[in-house]
């Protein structure tokens, strides 16, 4: 018996001493903060600290780097590899085995250490019952290639209403994006991407796996280009992402030929180094849950936009006035069913529909665990069209291009109102989107428009006491944008023509018969939106579109 219990200590004791673990050790303080804040070009570039100034975002410690001398003193312990750094949680990423991670807590510098695996952190157990097996979520996009009809970029870009910005040149002209992914071969060679190379608007990268600024290598794989392709991707006659003027930065945080924690790592750190050069909108076509061990596997209680590593780094992300959009997940089938880290974080998150405007059910649900609606809105994600590594136009399925789709649309009309917040830029394309009054799990708040959200927002459409007139019918109606009443003149010499008046969703809100005399309908008890009237004289009837202010 007791030799029993003798190797089975001994057993214990070589899986402490040999498995490597993942952990977060984080430092008491950074040094040299005071100094930092003083003069804070010597952490940030000049349009980072532009734009901060510019949306009263204040520089503080978070914003100084990790003291190199701790990292380097963690480096220097037996057994330990660190893998990654972030200024934002004053920590470092670290592998080891248990043994050598504890003994990190004898250092002066660090002030606590938390274990991927949480059932080993003293503050956080998870008990067996809770795990959930391994959902492979290697289905991150959803390939399905087939011979590209020409033209089909359009369906994608036309669902959105994103043309209505294009025709008016807001194209993301000025903004920056990063996008952070798997891998990006031959963007620096592809024709579809010569004119964002030409425009100087591809801004170069990371690869934040291997350590290096050849992000054009075929380590990593193709998603990356493919995602890209959505947003800043241009082929002429043939293929228009979304945010064909907008700059874009690569950062390869995902590792494809595993799934563990160190991704959420990479990711908060690329995040970091984005928001130091002036990134302003962050494309993520990732999501984290569960991982090749399953002792660092997420549960969908988990999904609360507070507990992910990558989830609490994106909140900060949105707090330092980056704009992050984040692909659902294609998990909607699945056991896991629930949008995966950080799209269930303070985020804009995007989910999947088909070209009819339909849910796929591919496609992540919400809320998040905390109740917040989730997704924040839809894009085309069956079927969309994508330019591959090749410079081919094919079809891949996934929530990985209905985000991309959705950033490039965002970044359109963010350049159309630059003094816009990011909090604000949100919120305006929920308020555009198709469920905004009765959003759902699988749908969010639906599909935006974002022709409809130019003219809300005083971009697109009349002044104030502006007429729309009519040359066939000659019908005038003022003022547009309406407060409290709208007139409507008639055609001269008609005695009488029926206006009906209804909300975007097509439900109608009143029917009345307008004369010469009779000619003015209250609109003060409205919701701030947009309206549509129909006219109706002799079997003809017209629409137009009111806005209410």
């Amino acid at each position: 018996m007791v030799k029993s219990i003798v190797i089975l200590f001994f057993l214990f004791s070589l899986l402490g001493v040999g498995a490597q673990e993942h952990a977060w050790v984080y430092f008491k303080d950074k040094g040299g903060v005071a100094a930092a804040l003083a003069n804070p070009e010597s952490i940030l570039s000049a349009r980072a600290l532009a734009r901060k100034s510019k949306f009263n975002i204040p520089v503080d410690e978070r914003d100084v780097p990790v003291n190199e001398n701790y990292i380097a003193q963690v480096k220097g312990e037996a057994g330990i590899t660190v893998k990654a750094k972030s200024k934002w949680f004053n920590c470092v990423h670290v592998l080891g085995s248990i043994n050598d991670i504890a003994s990190l807590s004898n250092l002066d510098i660090v002030e606590r250490t938390s274990y991927a695996d949480r059932s080993l952190s003293a503050k956080t157990r998870i008990s067996a019952k809770n795990k959930i097996k391994r959902d492979n979520h290697s289905d991150k996009y959803l390939a399905q290639k087939t011979d590209f009809v020409y033209g089909e970029s359009q369906a994608q870009i036309t669902q959105l209403k994103v043309e209505a910005l294009h025709q008016l040149n807001f194209m993301g002209e000025g903004l920056w994006i990063a996008v952070m992914d798997g891998g990006f071969p031959n963007v620096d060679q592809l024709a579809a991407f010569s004119r964002i190379r030409n425009n100087n608007d591809l801004l170069g990268g990371y690869d934040f796996v291997d350590r290096t600024t050849d992000i054009y290598h075929p380590n990593g794989d193709s998603h990356g280009t493919r995602v890209l392709s959505d947003m800043g991707g241009y082929i002429e006659n043939e293929f228009v992402g979304t945010a064909p003027n907008a700059s874009y930065m690569l950062f390869r945080t995902e590792d494809v030929a595993t799934e563990t924690p160190v991704e959420e790592s990479y990711w908060v750190e690329a995040a970091e180094r984005a928001d130091s050069l002036g990134i302003d909108l962050i494309n993520t076509s990732l999501g984290y849950s569960t991982f090749d061990n399953s002792n660092y596997n997420y549960t969908p209680a988990e999904m609360d936009g507070n507990t992910a590593f990558i989830s609490k780094g994106a909140n900060i992300a949105t707090e330092k006035g980056m704009l992050v959009v984040n692909s659902a997940g294609n998990s909607g089938s699945s056991s896991w069913g629930v949008v995966t880290a950080p799209a269930d974080a303070n985020v804009y998150t995007v989910g999947a529909v088909d070209i009819n405007g339909a849910y796929v059910s591919f496609s992540s649900r919400g809320l998040n665990a905390q109740g917040i609606v989730k997704p924040d809105g839809m894009a085309m994600g069956r079927n969309s069209a994508v330019v591959d590594e090749n410079n081919f136009i094919v079809r891949n399925n996934g929530t990985s291009f209905s985000s991309p789709i959705m950033t490039g649309a965002i970044a359109s009309f963010w350049s159309a109102l630059p003094d816009k917040t990011n909090l604000e830029i949100m919120q305006l394309v929920r308020e555009s989107s198709s469920m905004y009054q009765n959003p759902n799990t699988q749908m969010g708040y639906g599909i935006p428009d974002f022709d409809l959200a130019l003219t809300i927002n005083g971009v697109k459409g009349q002044n104030e006491g502006e007429v729309i007139s009519d040359n066939t019918l000659d019908y005038i109606l003022f003022p547009n944008p309406m407060e409290t009443n709208v007139q409507i003149q008639l055609p001269f010499g008609t005695s009488m023509a029926i206006l009906r008046l209804y909300d975007i969703y097509g439900k109608r809100i009143l029917e009345k018969k307008i004369t010469p005399t009779d000619n003015q309908i209250s609109v003060e008890q409205l919701s701030q939106a947009m309206y549509i009237v129909q006219l109706e004289m002799g079997g003809i009837s017209k629409e137009y579109k009111l806005l209410k202010k």
